[in-house]
């Protein structure tokens, strides 16, 4: 139907009733699926093993794995070389836990029989969150507005330019801001990285709930959500605001990237970290030497970080920024609403 598939295309799957995870989600990953059950027939083989005795044991483990599937069909009074009509319980626990036998089987292997039973369940579920959820449909449709997310963006960020800018220049020329981050290891400037992300993230999860009840309450005109519609809608709103908030944290952090170059000297960097720095890049401009060196990129993304924190927290608390930027989500919103009552009232009229 015309409605459905502009659920679809909006990353709206769930607005489409007695959608299931056997006909609408692991059926549309069918292929993937039993590309990764044929290629575990691996699991069987032993590095510690010949290579003839490898290829025996995959083989072998490929014939164990088609044994199985004809086993479960059969008891389902099925014929045994039938594919399944449609991806259910039994074509899961087939799934997961057959070729999770052949490590045990061939070698005894406990510890890799039961990594592939644990991979094999992540599978499903990042399968049923991707498709289930229409992940690649909402980054398509948030890159397709990335223009006007860009703008948005912008403009949002104008608004809180003075906050913003003073309390990212302040970070910026600080001289312990320098030496924490110029000296910080590799390993925990990545994990401060993903503490920012983690922490941002965090807020605007549970914001979320919020925001869909109030989109459910304007525009769901009667028809109110089920629980994992309302995760949908959640997902099309985080996926947007998250958009924005890395767009603004790389125009920030290639900006003081850009002001390092021209301000911070060799003289001033080794007054405050104690070293020239290590330079990755030098531009001749107007006769002058521009440096960027890793302390540069390292207080710069740690600014960038600290300021698209900030952003994605005003956005959602500040009440200026905030309807900036869900006004034109809203409209969009609303006319997928829309769609949805008509849909809905003409299934009840088919009925």
């Amino acid at each position: 139907m015309d409605y459905e598939r502009r659920f679809r295309r909006a990353g709206l799957p769930l607005f489409i009733e007695d959608y299931t995870a056997a006909g609408d989600v692991f059926n549309r990953a069918a292929p993937l699926l039993t590309l990764v059950f044929i290629g575990e027939m691996l699991g069987a083989i032993d590095l510690d093993w010949s290579w003839v005795a490898n290829v025996g044991a995959a083989i072998g483990g490929l014939l164990i794995l088609l044994a199985v599937f004809m086993l479960a069909n059969r008891l389902r009074g099925r014929p045994a070389t039938a594919l399944p009509e449609h991806v259910g319980p039994v074509e899961l626990a087939v799934f997961v836990l057959a070729p999770g036998l052949l490590p045990l089987i061939f070698g005894n292997q406990v510890q890799s029989a039961i990594g592939t039973v644990a991979a094999n369940v992540g599978l499903l579920a990042l399968v049923y969150l991707v498709v289930g959820y229409a992940l690649p449909s909402i980054v398509r449709g948030s890159f397709e507005r990335l223009g006007d997310e860009l703008a948005l963006s912008v403009a949002t960020l104008a608004r809180a330019v003075p906050l913003l800018l003073l309390f990212a220049a302040v970070l910026f020329i600080n001289t312990e801001m320098w030496q924490v981050f110029s000296g910080m290891p590799d390993p925990f400037l990545a994990l401060l990285g993903a503490a920012f992300v983690l922490f941002g993230l965090a807020f605007l999860i549970a914001q979320l709930p919020g925001e869909v009840r109030r989109m459910e309450t304007d525009f769901a005109a009667g028809h109110p959500l089920s629980r994992r519609q309302r995760v949908n809608v959640a997902l099309i709103v985080l996926v947007s605001h998250a958009l924005q908030v890395l767009i603004v944290t790389l125009a920030v952090g290639a900006a003081f990237v850009g002001f390092g170059m021209l301000a911070i000297s060799p003289g001033v960097q080794e007054s405050w970290t104690a070293t020239t720095g290590d330079v990755l890049v030098t531009l001749d401009l107007f006769g002058e030497q521009a440096r960027v060196t890793s302390e540069l990129l390292r207080v710069a993304g740690g600014v960038a970080g600290l300021s698209g924190l900030y952003y994605a927290i005003a956005v959602l608390t500040d009440a200026t920024y905030r309807d900036q930027f869900l006004d034109r989500l809203s409209d969009e919103m609303r006319a997928v609403f829309a769609d949805r009552a008509r849909y809905l009232e003409g299934r009840a009229g088919s009925s």
